[in-house]
């Protein structure tokens, strides 16, 4: 039964992330005070912020995402698109190489759709949103130290209170960590007295480069389309890049590499890796002709990282985590955005069904968050596993056999717009994997009509003009 309750609810959130600032704006429904407690100062407008490192790399919205985000903020997707992102539709205008090889035919028709501009962009329109609502505050430069209460029920925060390093607790009925990757909630439950969260890293060892370019000037009139050439971990070191083209006439290009094939920031050197080190040289040949716009930067936090909460013997009543929080995902994958927004849904489905205050409502929480955490983890890992030294183990025999499989939808994907359709679904985070094995797929992929493999990528003769290529 929901709770009833007429005492003043307050809420606090631990991180001004994307999902801690969505977490924000539905907890502002359900709760009198909601307080948001970020570490780092956060910008006014669409500018990079010292605690959020991966943002200068590309990022890509799915449309698993996009649904989500829109349900969370209406009418936000139509604001990105007025401040110049990309709402561009999949299966006809990303052009991508699979990790096995085949070039995906651009089809008409899509239900996909996916948001391209800069995670600055993205990150300053979610969060003026955000707080230009009633109920909530930013508190901001402002680190916590760690959980207030006991084992069975988290009742705050603890935060510093002037220069002298004493420590002030801040009450809440609900503590939400959507700390990232730099959560500390495993370490704070050991303190309180839960036992030790089960963990698993598979860590590829991908380092990312990116760099801006201004976009070739016969672009500018075009929909210029997402330009992606995956790695293939069955082929290690695993290299890939894409071009993403963001707001400003600007094209944003990412570079990536496993072990012993690693990107670098030297300028010199990030030209030549994405011409002769990935599996086409298309990216190097758009990029050859572009005025880059800012040197390139590096980043190599990207292991896959999962914390099982929702499997903790115990758990107190008022306290949650989500987002990169519970899981932080290689970020080739694109699904942490999506993920984010995905988990914040479930947190209000569940306040809503159990009350924001009723005993076990937290644990819900925890165990609710792991369904989209779970469907974007089996695809991450399904891949990554099979690097070397990703992992203690190797790819389990389960594991291998969804991986072959896999390859055999890619494989109809790229000839096959219904088979493109089905695992779009899948990896657009809008159906869990089950999707892939429902009999229209099933036949598809094995027995479907399918065209010839292209030669290269499916640029046409008007794009590859505008890009300056011959």
């Amino acid at each position: 039964m929901p709770d009833i309750a007429t005492a003043r609810r307050t809420a606090i959130v631990i991180g001004g992330s994307t999902a801690g600032m969505l977490a924000a704006s539905v907890l502002a429904s359900r709760f009198h005070e909601v307080t948001i407690v970020e570490a780092d100062r956060l910008p006014q407008g669409p500018e990079p912020r010292k605690g959020l490192p991966q943002a200068r790399h590309a990022h890509l919205l799915w449309s698993g995402g996009v649904a989500a985000l829109e349900e969370l903020l209406p009418g936000v997707t139509g604001e990105l698109v007025g401040k110049g992102a990309g709402l561009i539709d999949v299966m006809t205008d990303l052009v991508s190489k699979a990790p096995s090889g085949q070039w995906f035919r651009r089809f008409t028709d899509s239900r996909h759709h996916m948001i391209v501009c800069s995670r600055d962009l993205l990150d300053a329109v979610i969060r003026a949103d955000v707080l230009g609502r009633r109920r909530i505050t930013l508190r901001d430069g402002t680190r916590v130290a760690g959980l207030a209460g006991d084992k069975g029920r988290v009742t705050g925060i603890r935060v510093p209170d002037g220069p002298g390093g004493q420590l002030t607790t801040l009450h809440a009925d609900l503590v939400i960590d959507a700390g990232g990757r730099a959560s500390q909630a495993h370490k704070w439950l050991r303190e309180m007295g839960h036992a030790p969260v089960e963990e698993r890293v598979v860590d590829a060892g991908v380092a990312y480069a990116s760099r801006v370019y201004a976009a070739p000037d016969g672009t500018a009139a075009l929909r210029y389309p997402v330009v992606n050439v995956q790695a293939d971990p069955r082929d290690a070191p695993g290299r890939g890049g894409v071009v993403v083209p963001i707001e400003g006439d600007r094209w944003l290009v990412t570079l990536s590499g496993t072990r012993g094939g690693q990107p670098t920031a030297d300028p010199e050197e990030f030209e030549h890796f994405a011409l002769t080190g990935l599996k086409d040289p298309i990216i190097g040949r758009l990029i050859a002709g572009a005025k880059p716009l800012t040197d390139p930067v590096t980043t190599r936090s990207t292991a896959n990282r999962r914390r099982y909460y929702e499997s903790s013997e115990t758990w107190p009543d008022g306290f949650a985590v989500i987002g990169d929080a519970v899981a932080g995902y290689n970020p080739v994958y694109g699904h942490g955005l999506s993920v984010a927004a995905q988990s914040v849904q479930e947190l209000g489905r569940v306040l809503d069904r159990h009350g924001p205050t009723a005993p076990g409502t937290a644990r819900r929480i925890q165990r609710a968050v792991a369904r989209p955490v779970g469907n974007a983890w089996n695809l991450a890992v399904g891949q990554d596993a099979y690097y070397p030294g990703a992992a203690p183990q190797p790819p389990t025999a389960v594991e291998r056999l969804l991986t072959a499989y896999v390859d055999k939808a890619v494989a109809a994907g790229s000839g096959n717009p219904r088979a493109l359709r089905g695992l779009l679904d899948v990896m657009s985070l809008k159906t869990p994997p089950t999707r892939l094995f429902a009999p229209d797929m099933l036949w598809t992929i094995c027995f479907g009509p399918r065209r010839g493999p292209l030669p290269g990528p499916p640029l046409s003769r008007t794009e590859r003009e505008a890009a300056g290529l011959s």
